[in-house]
């Protein structure tokens, strides 16, 4: 089903509580949408912030720092640790 928003439309961010997780992860949805969800069962996910005036700004803060672009000259991440061959 799909759903066409409003401008004016409320984003929330909440941390869906997912089987076999403790931590969980985080989602998006509209103000409509998360009161539903709240109604149906109550405290089961955890409001992390409502009020948000877009989609997207919604996403990023879901999203936190994952997928963001690494600076240049940063650096990167290692792959494992670091195999030093015998000499």
């Amino acid at each position: 089903m799909v759903m066409k928003t409003r401008r004016s439309e409320l984003w929330v961010v909440y941390r869906m509580s997912v089987k076999g997780s403790a931590d969980g992860a985080n989602a998006v949805c509209t103000q409509a949408e998360w009161d539903v969800l709240e109604l149906a069962r109550p405290g089961h996910h955890a409001l992390l912030r409502a009020g948000i005036g877009s989609e997207a700004e919604a996403e990023r803060l879901a999203r936190g720092t994952s997928g963001d672009t690494i600076p240049r000259g940063a650096p990167r991440p290692s792959a494992g640790p670091a195999v030093v061959a015998a000499q």
